[in-house]
């Protein structure tokens, strides 16, 4: 060591400046940083008066024929491949500085659960390899403050990362009997989510919002299931796209991970409820089953009653069925038959009258038509087919309705598992943007 009374140790002051962000490897949990490092210490036999040497107050000498405190970064987990700065300043009083660029490949504890809203604090700990308190002291040569604004002015405008700020720490490592003086330096950092929330979110968000307004379909059209489909199929497709831009990591998954995750069973949901409403408009209906009695109470009734399901003008809310009544054929049941039935009806109520009246003035005035030969009124046959058909398509009418509520329930339900799901998110991510 360059010094007269070896007892006294060497002072070094070191400071940097953070010029770059090089790259975060989430899964190795590597940082790879560019820094620009100036240390001082002072050589006690490099001392000379000005006025003897021309005026001369500033020499440079190469590094390697001094000697140079030997500090390391305790982080460092790679091969150094910075370029090489072989001279120093050398002062007229002693003191040497030496600047020289630093491309530091440290481990850091990345936490990505928030991505892309993460912060990182990742240490870089300065110290001598070799010589104990007893020989190195080190303290920084800038106050942590000014480090910090020096780097932010050159990290301004690199790249995904914006830095935070720069704190720092001079403690003492003790090992056994040893001490080391060292000084830590906490690099906190903010990415900056832009870039994923154009690429990941906003699309994530407007297939959902597509798989939404597919609820707005006909229920029994299979087009919506088919839609669906290909919806899933489409968000699928886009997840292994988008799969390089998220990190991965063995710590943990990130909560954006969680968030595809869950947005792909949501849309799945929604192809269920498709099926099971198609399975009721359907498969029901076209076995023409009569609606069971507690379908009618809790689904057309009290379902109904509370969605706010709003029933066809030409249609009212269904009564709960009385055991062993019949059902006779009123006018209000008739209202609710199709255009066409009605017109049926009404034809064939005429024919009926027509063949009626034929019959009793053949019976006063004497037979039109040979003996023997009775006209036959086809009121009874068409009465029966008529009365089946408008069975039928009352049956038909209350399973439709059936799946209509149940379509409303299970759209609302959806909705509001979708609405508190994106509260949640959002309000996560902005605890973690504030913080």
């Amino acid at each position: 060591r360059p010094a007269v009374n070896l007892s006294n140790p060497t002072i070094a002051n070191i400071s940097f400046t953070l010029y770059a962000v090089l790259g975060v490897n989430e899964k190795t949990q590597i940082l790879t940083t560019f820094l620009w490092l100036r240390q001082y210490w002072h050589h006690e036999f490099l001392v000379w008066d000005p006025d003897e040497c021309d005026g001369v107050t500033k020499i440079s000498l190469p590094v390697k024929k001094l000697w140079s405190p030997d500090i390391i970064v305790y982080e460092f987990v790679d091969d150094d491949v910075s370029q090489a700065c072989p001279y120093v300043y050398v002062n007229h009083t002693g003191h040497i500085r030496w600047d020289r660029m630093l491309r530091l490949v440290s481990a850091c504890n990345l936490k990505i659960f928030s991505f892309p809203f993460d912060m990182q604090n990742c240490s870089f700990t300065f110290g001598s390899y070799m010589h104990t308190i007893r020989d190195v002291r080190l303290s920084p040569a800038l106050s942590f403050q000014e480090m910090s604004q020096n780097s932010k002015r050159y990290l301004e405008a690199s790249g995904e990362w914006e830095l935070v700020d720069i704190l720092g720490e001079a403690s003492i490592l003790q090992f056994g009997v040893d001490e080391w003086d060292i000084i830590t330096f906490w690099v906190v950092i903010k990415r900056r989510p832009v870039l994923y929330v154009v690429n990941l979110l906003i699309p994530s968000s407007f297939l959902m919002l597509i798989d939404i307004l597919s609820f707005y379909l006909p229920p029994h059209s299979v087009d919506r299931a088919s839609f669906k489909m290909t919806l899933i199929l489409g968000y699928t497709v886009f997840l292994l796209i988008m799969n390089d831009l998220l990190p991965s990591t063995a710590n943990g998954t990130p909560i954006i991970g969680i968030y595809f995750s869950v947005c792909l069973a949501l849309m799945v949901i929604s192809l269920l409820e498709t099926v099971i409403i198609t399975n009721v408009l359907h498969h029901n209906s076209m076995k023409y089953k009569e609606v069971p009695t507690w379908v009618r109470v809790v689904v057309l009734k009290h379902i109904a009653n509370l969605i706010c399901y709003q029933w066809p003008e030409h249609v009212k809310a269904p009564a709960t069925p009385q055991k062993d009544e019949p059902e006779i054929l009123n006018g209000d049941s008739g209202a609710a038959a199709l255009p066409e039935l009605q017109q049926i009806c009404r034809y064939l109520g005429d024919l009926h009258d027509h063949l009626t009246s034929m019959h009793k003035e053949n019976e006063l005035h004497g037979p039109v038509v040979p003996c023997g030969i009775r006209p036959r009124l086809p009121a009874l046959p068409h009465h029966d087919h008529l009365t089946s058909m408008h069975k039928e398509n009352e049956l038909l009418d209350q399973w439709c309705h059936v799946g209509y509520v149940l379509d409303f329930l299970l759209f609302r339900i959806y909705l509001l598992l979708i609405s508190c799901y994106a509260l949640v998110i959002i309000s996560m991510w902005c605890i973690w943007i504030s913080q």
